[in-house]
């Protein structure tokens, strides 16, 4: 087992490269600077948005990868990638007012593209490999939730953040994973979605993913099963 940290200073903030090894594989995180406001502009006009998130971590990645190159990684520009940029799925109470207090501004007469401000992606990251990637198939099997709640010693810890913005203070979006040890990947992709008027919690839980989740109605539940790539020569020979 082997962990790597290096990090350095600039204007103030500390980015980080962290990476923990067991076996042939490999977990590394990387932190660094929030994009540059004209790569932001340029990355949003190759996408066909007209905004993207107000701090994007374009360098920002989380990699699980195997000594064979082979692996998933997560990162900003690929979950935006997934973001409906064509359709505003989410009106707020606010909106019309919004609307009707500009439309004497001298930019009235102009088309507002519509797209997903909210930036909710269905990203489930991204497999890596140049000879070969996991193959990808649905599955039965569940993550075991009591496995990742032992009090077992921590190996390895980071939190990746890969964008963030604060909607015009009507929300907040999240993306967490979590792995456990086998010989594949269990990848389980969920969405949940409420209106505001039906919960019952305290407002200062509506926040915490980690609260909320359980109080909001499962709309989407998808497990799928990440198996490693067969090595050809060693299948032959068995």
């Amino acid at each position: 087992m082997l962990a790597s940290l290096s990090s350095n200073m600039s204007h103030g903030f500390k980015s980080s490269k962290q990476s923990f090894t067991f076996g042939p594989w490999t977990v590394s995180a990387a932190k660094n600077h929030i994009m540059k406001s004209k790569d932001i502009e340029r990355l949003a006009q190759d996408m066909n948005m007209p905004s993207l998130p107000e701090m994007l971590f374009g360098d920002n990645v989380l990699r699980i990868q195997h000594t064979d190159g082979f692996g998933i990684e997560f990162n900003a520009i690929d979950a935006l990638k997934r973001v409906n940029n064509s359709e505003d799925a989410v009106k707020v109470a606010c909106a019309q007012e919004w609307q009707e207090s500009r439309a004497d501004s001298e930019h009235s007469q102009e088309v507002v593209k519509k797209y997903d401000w909210t930036y909710t992606t269905d990203y489930r990251g991204t497999l890596i490999g140049e000879d070969a990637q996991m193959k990808v198939n649905p599955t039965s099997e569940r993550i075991d939730m009591e496995k990742l709640k032992a009090r077992e010693q921590i190996m390895f810890f980071e939190e990746v953040l890969l964008f963030e913005d604060e909607l015009h203070d009507h929300g907040v979006s999240m993306i967490s994973v979590k792995i456990a040890g086998k010989s594949y990947m269990l990848r389980e992709f969920s969405t949940r979605e409420s209106n505001i008027a039906d919960l019952k919690v305290p407002a200062a839980l509506q926040t915490d993913p980690n609260e909320i989740a359980q109080h909001l109605t499962l709309k989407l539940t998808e497990c799928e099963k990440l198996e490693l790539p067969v090595d050809e020569s060693e299948e032959t020979s068995q």
